[in-house]
């Protein structure tokens, strides 16, 4: 490969909010595990993005900033080449991060009285933005059928149709699953909405990390009054491990959406003065590296898939079609979920996201990232078994 996804980043004493929320868990861990946890990556940066932010710093001009021409043409180009769109230029509206532009879309596009629709298991703070926003949260929960799931559509529908319902917020490739949606599903999902007058919120924000024998389909392909009732929730920030740039794109064709999105006097909407050159730079030049990211996470998943069926047969691992996240059924190890999730912290040191996090249906259950050094995968499930090997017999 021509990058280096080997080597292990020491994150412990920069502020990493995964790495505190795993001394926070746990204070005893020892140094050298690390956690599975947030949705952000353990490997180093892309060169190309060190070299280019290093020549932004010499000039000397840290103020306020605004998106520049080259910005926009670098990502209506990533939606054009990558996704098969061309979004307008005015249709895009920058934010600091999809979880605050949901709070926002919530708030500006609804009405206290109102309802948002969710598909649980699914990422919590789509919950969390109707729960803030002091808004009914209705959930259509997926159907799961073996090792796979499903979307429940006549429940979606009856619960789209009801009077309150005014938004639905779509994970598309959906997390914690690893859902791809086919077509064919995301254009029944658009359709019902259209037809019960209920705006789209389409969180595609994992839409580049799909693995082989998978496609993304963006709303942003569909026709035009598809489009004009969806709101699509793009960035950089899981490609290419951004996160803390804080820099988000709306892509919002309904002009009545983008009027009502518009910054009021007294509300600050401009982004980190970096955020806006980090990508720029990732979307002109670190394709390639997406390309062998892409590559190492298919490794890792064929990694995990294999130990567990040999080690962990009972525990149910779902096919991985996109992101970075793994879901398995921890069920058949026969305990409750905050056992679980204490013998995972304190027996293995393993940190994953509790699948509780996501939803009732989620309890039982855990998500793993694998965007990690595969030896750092190896070495965890090797603790997991021998943690496993000892726990039983502990209780025998």
């Amino acid at each position: 490969m021509t990058y280096n996804f080997e080597t292990v980043p020491d994150r412990s004493l920069v502020g990493s909010e995964k790495w505190e929320l795993m001394k926070l868990q746990n204070p005893n861990v020892p140094k050298d595990i690390i956690p599975f946890s947030v949705a952000d990556m353990e490997f180093e940066q892309q060169p190309e993005l060190i070299q280019g932010l290093t020549e932004r710093l010499k000039q000397p001009i840290y103020g306020y900033t605004g998106p520049t021409d080259s910005y926009m043409e670098a990502v209506i180009n990533w939606m054009d080449r990558r996704h098969g769109f061309h979004p307008k230029k005015e249709w895009i509206l920058q934010t600091a991060g999809v979880v605050p532009a949901l709070m926002r879309l919530v708030e500006k596009l609804t009405k206290p009285e109102e309802a948002i629709l969710i598909m649980e298991p699914v990422y919590y703070p789509f919950r969390l933005s109707g729960e803030k926003n002091q808004r009914k949260v209705i959930s259509s929960d997926l159907i799961r059928n073996g090792n796979y799931y499903n979307i429940d559509f006549e429940d979606f529908e009856k619960k789209a149709a009801l009077p309150q319902t005014r938004l639905c917020i779509l994970c598309s490739p959906h997390n914690p699953i690893g859902r791809v949606w086919t077509k064919e599903e995301l254009l029944q999902i658009s359709e019902i909405c259209l037809n019960n007058q209920v705006i789209l919120i389409a969180d595609e924000i994992h839409f580049d990390l799909i693995l082989p024998g998978y496609a993304h389909i963006s709303i942003g392909t569909f026709e035009e009054k598809y489009l004009m009732n969806t709101i699509l929730c793009t960035a950089p920030s899981k490609t290419f491990n951004l996160a803390g740039f804080q820099t988000s794109n709306l892509i919002v064709a309904n002009p009545e959406f983008r009027k009502a999105l518009k910054p009021t006097l007294g509300e600050y909407e401009m982004l980190h003065t970096l955020g806006y050159q980090a990508c720029e730079i990732v979307y002109n030049q670190c394709e390639p590296w997406l390309e062998e990211l892409l590559i190492v996470i298919d490794r890792n998943r064929q990694l995990v898939e294999n130990f567990m069926a040999e080690y962990f047969p009972e525990v149910v691992v779902f096919p991985l079609e996109g992101t970075y996240l793994l879901w398995m059924d921890f069920h058949a190890l026969k305990m409750p979920y905050k056992e679980l999730e204490k013998f995972m912290q304190t027996e293995a040191y393993l940190f994953l996201d509790e699948g509780y996090l996501f939803g009732k249906t989620g309890e039982g259950y855990e998500r793993m990232n694998l965007a990690c050094p595969t030896q750092v995968i190896k070495k965890a499930l090797e603790r997991l078994w021998n943690a496993w090997q000892k726990h039983q017999s502990n209780c025998n």
